[in-house]
């Protein structure tokens, strides 16, 4: 295969680290984006091949260097660069042949020469420090000299913030987010305060930043670093779907976490009200601490879902007569509670529709629809996947999309925040929306959401409340329906055609705490495969997908999701990912690969998008459009990887993504997923893998939320003990959130 260190490398994690060091003779390939450079390094015995985070190396420098020698399929021993310290070329020869590389943008080599010729030694020291001298040479107006100097120094504070972080055992690969958060000021926001290494989008462990902290010279018990701390655990607990933390459990939780007396942190939670970064007010009985943020958005969502419940709309004239017409034009009678729904929807600006599998719902949503349409509304649908949407979508005749591109959401990088392009000065034209898979949409999404719509837009929200919460802070379909606030219609009536499957029918019961049947006795749609050693587990799972599948029911791979709760053991996703991936898309000549980290990138690939990226281009299919953003859970197939380019193509559902090897992190295999990140999709089959785990992963819930992901067959792998422990445990873990005591009047 043809490619570059992280493809085809084989890296030995337990090598001893080496040092070499040297002049940079050639840069063979360089990716501006990520810093990742090739380069072949003059080390005194003959020249060396060099690969690693080293953004705007040129020939002439010299590097020292401390990493791994590692073995590349193709390209045989190279020398993988983990920190480096740069050195700026020395004596004029050097100096010369630094700048006349063209590693300074606008200097060449006729002007390097010159250049040298006028300042010698000191000309790199001229150009950064007072370039305007440069207008002694012939030729160079003022203008260009300023713009050369501002270029080197430029170049120069990139190398040494990476001096920094590789003097502090630091990944390298840091450096360019924070040159693109920071500029030129990177390394003096840094020093001054290294815990926003620790922030969304450079995700650097909080002990990793402490540890900074304290080496270039912070004080344990600094104020930067107690504040630091409160506000890492209140971030950190984002993630647990908190929207506040009681101040009874932050200060002590911080206490560990810094290793100090939990009292020894009163003043510095006062500086942070202070400064209006977190917000304390009671909240339930809890005296409840919020970042600033969090607190706004749960206090907007609150004050917008009260008003628009409030709000009642002239129902339109002729309503019955209305409805009688869509029931013929769609071929179905109505039961109550679904006429209920759309008589809702007709006079009501904000409702909720909720209810299980087999209940109506995507019915109703289609009545709803057609009266919206009927009354001239402009109606938007949208959901919080990719899948979700277009699912939604198919299931309502026309096109859904997720909220992020229904808001316009990009990342700026500057600010580190979400920057949406419609909110309250420029709001959506949609009369109407409505919002499939709600469970799943958290606080700050749907304070976006509400800051986007008109006065008089309509809002329905649309999702079931037993299926697992947001990834994301906030508990907010349940918080809706158990506020009492909202109008509210819950289906409960399972129709004849859905009760005839067991899928539906082991859904309900679950839900109610029953385990299913599993004797399998002449189901068409539900099986269970007894298999307690999750080693025989994973074979039969292989063999179901790979084979049996495929070959006796006509499923094609392509078509069966393999869920499990956990990410780790036998039959985590980690395990049977791998085990997939070798039997489905096996390697073989002609068929290009990557590894990067632990996971073996290969062309056919079924993959994932694992966090939201709002600034990534993707390219639709064609070339007809092209767009921002792909989000958290969105499942795409691998066209291509191209090593020598350093590129791997992903198609999610005909929007083409280019991925460079800084964004490969974002990408993990998708044969099997945790039930967590199926959240929002179905899947023609599904294969569920029932083995041991952590108790807080075997839920209730999370059993339910599986079984709901298929449409026309589920098969359950594993262990009947496993299965029932599930159906038992409805425990959930509590979410600190005030909207619904919000709602409730506070």
């Amino acid at each position: 295969m043809a490619g570059w260190p992280e493809g085809g490398v084989a890296v030995d994690e337990t090598a001893a680290v080496n040092q070499i060091e040297g002049t940079v003779e050639a840069v063979i390939y360089q990716n501006e984006e990520n810093g990742y450079t090739v380069l072949r390094l003059d080390a005194g015995e003959g020249g060396v091949t060099v690969v690693g985070t080293i953004p705007d190396a040129a020939p002439g420098e010299h590097l020292a260097l401390g990493g791994r020698w590692v073995r590349h399929t193709s390209y045989g021993e190279q020398f993988q660069a983990e920190t480096v310290e740069r050195r700026m070329p020395a004596g004029e020869k050097a100096i010369f042949e630094f700048l006349a590389s063209g590693a300074v943008r606008g200097v060449g080599a006729a002007t390097a020469r010159r250049m040298v010729e006028e300042f010698g030694a000191e000309t790199l020291t001229v150009l950064e420090e007072t370039p305007e001298l440069l207008t002694r040479i012939r030729g160079l107006t003022r203008k260009r000299a300023l713009a050369m100097g501002e270029q080197f120094r430029l170049q120069m504070g990139m190398r040494r913030l990476m001096e920094f972080l590789s003097a502090h055992g630091l990944a390298l690969q840091l450096a360019m987010p924070l040159y693109r958060r920071f500029g030129v000021h990177a390394l003096e926001a840094l020093r001054a305060n290294p815990y926003l290494l620790a922030e969304d989008g450079l995700d650097l462990p909080f002990s990793q930043a402490d540890a900074l902290a304290l080496e270039v010279g912070l004080p344990g018990e600094d104020p930067q670093r107690l504040e630091a701390g409160l506000l890492f655990e209140l971030r950190h607990n984002l993630n647990n779907g908190h929207t506040f933390l009681p101040r009874r459990k932050l200060l002590p939780a911080t206490g560990q976490l810094l290793d100090m007396a939990p009292d020894l942190l009163e003043d510095a939670l006062e500086a942070l009200q202070a400064r209006g970064l977190v917000v304390q007010e009671a909240v339930a009985g809890e005296e409840a601490c919020y970042l600033a943020d969090l607190q706004e958005a749960e206090v907007y969502v609150a004050f917008r879902v009260a008003e628009m419940s409030g709000s009642e709309l002239l129902p339109p004239a002729g309503l019955e007569g209305l409805l009688d017409r869509i029931q013929r034009e769609q071929g179905i009678a109505y039961a109550p509670q679904q006429l209920e729904a759309v008589r809702l929807a007709a006079g009501r600006q904000l409702m909720l529709l909720t209810g299980g599998p087999g209940t109506g719902k995507t019915t109703c949503l289609r009545g709803v629809l057609a009266l919206f349409d009927a009354l001239g509304l402009e109606t938007a649908l949208a959901a919080p996947t990719g899948r979700a949407a277009k699912r939604l979508g198919e299931l309502c005749g026309t096109e859904g999309t997720t909220i992020h591109r229904l808001l316009e959401t990009r990342f700026d990088p500057a600010a580190g925040v979400l920057v949406f392009a419609h909110d309250e000065d420029d709001p959506l034209k949609a009369d109407a929306v409505i919002v499939d898979e709600t469970s799943m949409v958290d606080i700050p999404l749907m304070r976006a959401l509400l800051a986007a719509l008109r006065g008089d837009c309509r809002l329905i929200l649309v999702g079931d409340p037993d299926q697992l919460p947001s990834v994301g802070p906030g508990n907010l379909f349940s918080d809706l329906i158990r506020s009492g606030v909202v109008p509210t219609v819950r289906l409960t009536e399972i129709f004849r055609q859905a009760a005839e499957s067991a899928i539906i029918r082991s859904a309900h019961g679950v839900n109610r705490g029953i385990l299913p049947d599993l004797q399998n006795t002449g189901e068409s749609d539900f099986f269970f495969l007894r298999r307690t050693d999750p080693a025989r587990a994973v074979e039969t799972i292989v063999e179901l997908v790979s084979r049996r599948l495929p070959g006796r029911m006509g499923i094609p791979s392509s078509q069966i999701q393999v869920l499990t709760p956990t990410r780790k053991r036998q039959a985590g996703t980690a395990a049977l990912n791998r085990a997939l991936q070798a039997a489905v898309n096996p390697p073989e000549e002609g068929r290009q690969e990557r590894r990067f980290g632990s996971y073996l990138f290969r062309e056919g690939d079924r993959v994932m998008q694992v966090r939201n990226n709002y600034d990534v281009m993707w390219q639709e299919k064609g070339g007809l459009s092209a767009g921002m953003g792909i989000f958290n859970g969105d499942i795409g197939r691998i066209e291509t990887v191209d090593n020598r380019n350093e590129i791997i193509t992903v198609d999610f559902d005909g929007r083409v993504v280019a991925y460079t090897p800084d964004m490969l992190g974002e990408l993990e295999p998708a044969y099997a997923v945790t039930v967590h990140k199926a959240q929002g999709s179905e899947y023609r089959a599904v294969i569920l893998a029932a083995v041991d785990g952590p108790p807080v992963l075997l839920t209730r819930g999370v059993l339910y939320t599986a079984i709901t992901r298929a449409r026309e067959l589920l098969i359950l792998v594993g262990d009947e003990q496993v299965l029932a422990r599930m159906t038992a445990n409805n425990r959930q873990q509590r979410r600190y959130s005030g909207l619904r005591w919000r709602l409730a009047g506070g």
